[in-house]
């Protein structure tokens, strides 16, 4: 089933392969995209991935979560940005751009000041948050609104919402963060309103039919925060919100990782959310990404087969090797050879994403 085609909305993709996105660091100061961007885009489209989930990139000046993170909160990079989507297009792919906001988790390196649903400092934080005024958080739906607008001006396939890993869209709905008492926190209604706001929004920006995905943090890593139950009941209600599409993964993780995992050497080490997967395919129709700890082709066949999810998503194996697609379709290998070391992010200016593991490179798929 691996190489069979399938759809998400009205996107129809070749394969059940979808690289996930992960933060590039190849933008300039300013947010624009650098020229290593759109060739890392290229090579992913030509190692046969069926949909390309660009990195995070972020709606509004207050949530650049770090330096050389990609922009796409004003009109101006639109015409960047639609090099990105040309050129993958050029390749036969398709890509569709992830769209964040850091708000707690923005370094002060990016920006002067954080914010977040309610007040909240820890070690693991750059700087400590301040709660958002209600004009704020309505600025931030409009930004989210319209960084989907300019994402369908550049000639993406669709959007993503990056609604995972203790960002912006995690932190409303985690309880752990959020403890507003007005309409946007509270129960479980009041949480998920920053959400339906911005889905709708969205909606209203780019029409009923262009593809509408988001990467959901289905549980929170910490006691007290978004519990697997309530994180169900969000799933079950995104096909009424607009939502296209589901990519499931972790919430906020408590300043500890829950969401990339190292260690990953055995089949029984893989596919770590698909517990979560198999449940919120009891509550959803909508099509299911999985990602996480993924690299046996066995078992992305199996976890198809099985109805678990209806895609698999990959990002360190593409980071070191972005020809695993044709290489697992023409049967080079049968397993990603990602060590899952994490040594994949860039250490200084200019480098960008790239793998530094001593790995035994195979030869480029024809």
């Amino acid at each position: 089933m691996l190489f069979e085609p399938g759809r998400i909305g009205l996107l129809e993709l070749s394969n059940r392969l979808v690289r996930s996105a992960t933060a590039e660091r190849m933008a300039n100061e300013n947010g624009m995209p650098r020229a290593q961007l759109k060739q890392l885009y290229r090579t992913l489209a030509r190692g046969g991935v069926g949909l390309i989930i660009s990195g995070h990139m972020y709606v509004h000046p207050t949530g650049k979560c770090h330096p050389e993170m990609t922009g796409i909160f004003a009109d101006e990079f639109v015409p960047g940005l639609a090099e990105l989507a040309e050129v993958v297009h050029r390749e036969g792919g398709l890509i569709i751009p992830q769209i964040n906001h850091g708000g707690m988790q923005c370094s002060r390196d990016s920006v002067d000041v954080t914010i977040a649903p309610s007040a909240f400092d820890a070690p693991y934080l750059s700087q400590p948050a301040r709660e958002m005024t209600r004009q704020e958080i309505e600025q931030c739906i409009e930004a989210y609104a319209h960084a989907a607008r300019r994402a369908k001006a550049a000639g993406f396939d669709g959007v993503q919402l990056h609604g995972a890993h203790g960002y912006l869209i995690s932190q409303f709905l985690s309880p752990f963060i959020n403890k507003r008492q007005d309409e946007w926190g509270g129960d479980w209604e009041g949480r998920t309103r920053f959400l339906r706001s911005v889905c709708h929004a969205v909606r209203e920006q780019v029409g009923p039919d262009f593809p509408l995905l988001i990467k959901l943090g289905v549980a929170d890593a910490v006691e007290g925060g978004l519990s697997l139950t309530e994180g169900l009941q969000v799933v079950a209600a995104l096909a009424s919100w607009g939502i296209d599409g589901i990519e499931i993964s972790a919430g906020f993780g408590g300043g500890r990782s829950s969401s990339i995992r190292g260690g990953i050497h055995t089949e029984a080490d893989e596919a770590y959310f698909r517990p979560w997967a198999r449940e919120a395919r009891k509550v959803t129709v909508l099509p299911l990404i999985l990602v996480g700890g993924l690299r046996s082709r066995s078992v992305m066949e199996e976890v198809l087969a099985s109805g678990d999810a209806d895609f698999v998503s990959l990002s360190r194996p593409l980071i070191c090797e972005p020809d695993l697609p044709n290489h697992l379709r023409v049967g080079v290998q049968e397993r990603s050879s990602c060590i899952s070391a994490n040594q994949c992010w860039a250490e200084h200016a200019g480098e960008g994403i790239a793998c530094k593991c001593p790995l035994e490179k195979l030869p480029t798929a024809k």
